[in-house]
């Protein structure tokens, strides 16, 4: 394989495995690379500023050439260090750098991939008091370039809390009949007497089951995409589902948080088809993968449901979490 001299006299004249003939089995490779590679980058809050945070990073290339001994591995994590680290994370910079990858590996590689698993935390307000909160969201910026085809992509996966409507409907027969049990020698109802028997627990002898749950979303950004959408993607995922976990929780908000529960009772299917309808109306997004996962307090396994765009040559309709 072919490399271009670019070393000083004292690395020059070390010995460079990769470059020596191959012997073996030989076969092109799919990727080669690094996983794992701990990395400072910047991204842009919903207000337009740059924050930190610190990435896991997976950089990849192919290797065409089955006569090639390997890749150099270096020049990936270089491209990675002198680009990735001293900017803002944009679709610019995450083309820059895989475009450098396909660069320095001319001749045995012509795809690349580079993926970044970020901590990405940003104050949310309460409910109802003036209160505000940290709140973390896991989130993948990818890209790939594939035969000269460049493809970005954003993942995110948001905790929300799931109410099952079976269980209030269950929970609603019984406060019924304790109603009827309570009220129904009665030939008028004094109305202080039903509030009053409404606050206690013989009132409401049953509460329906609610879990946490998470929605995992992964979108494929279009070409005119400048930035990337972190925290208008979260409002979109909260805004659709309605019941978004809370950081800074008040009486006040707690309250709200149980209103809002019983005002979005949702089944796994419920919750996949708000986020498909919220997000197929958004032209940004060529393509969409999501995933509903509702831990279920009744059972010991979890509810899913997966549904993707639909358009052609698309996104595989994959129940795996965030195929590749």
């Amino acid at each position: 394989m072919s490399t271009s001299k670019n070393c000083n006299d004292n690395s020059c004249s070390l010995p460079d495995i990769a470059n020596e003939p191959h012997s073996g089995p030989n076969s092109p490779l799919n990727w080669v690379g690094m996983s794992e590679i701990e990395m400072p980058i910047f991204l842009t809050n919903g207000k337009q500023e740059r924050i930190q945070s610190v990435a896991r990073v997976q950089a990849y290339v192919n290797l065409t050439d089955p006569d090639s001994k390997g890749i150099h591995m270096s020049r990936l994590y270089i491209a990675v260090d002198e680009i990735l680290s001293n900017d803002t994370l944009t679709p610019a910079l995450l083309r820059k750098v895989v475009e450098s990858f396909a660069e320095s590996h001319q001749g045995i590689s012509d795809c690349a991939y580079l993926e970044c698993r970020v901590n990405f935390f940003e104050r949310r307000k309460s409910l109802i008091s003036d209160n505000t909160g940290w709140k973390s969201y896991k989130i993948r910026p990818i890209i790939s370039l594939r035969h000269g085809k460049l493809s970005t992509e954003l993942s995110v996966e948001v905790p929300y809390s799931s109410t099952c409507p079976c269980s209030a409907a269950l929970a609603r027969d019984i406060i019924q009949q304790g109603f009827k049990t309570q009220f129904d020698a009665q030939e008028t109802l004094d109305y202080n007497a039903v509030h009053d028997w409404l606050g206690t627990t013989t009132g409401i002898s049953a509460t329906p089951h609610s879990q946490r749950s998470v929605a995992q979303v992964r979108v494929k950004l279009n070409e005119s995409v400048d930035n990337l959408p972190i925290s208008r993607l979260i409002d979109q995922i909260e805004e659709a589902l309605q019941t978004p976990v809370q950081a800074a929780v008040k009486r006040e908000d707690e309250q709200e948080f149980a209103r809002l529960n019983a005002a979005n009772l949702m089944f796994c299917e419920d919750a996949a088809r708000r986020l498909q309808a919220a997000l197929a109306q958004d032209n940004t997004l060529d393509d969409f993968w999501i995933r509903v996962n509702h831990m279920e307090s009744l059972h010991p396994h979890n509810a899913v449901a997966v549904v993707v765009k639909g358009i052609e040559n698309g996104y595989r309709d994959d129940p795996r979490e965030f195929p590749q």
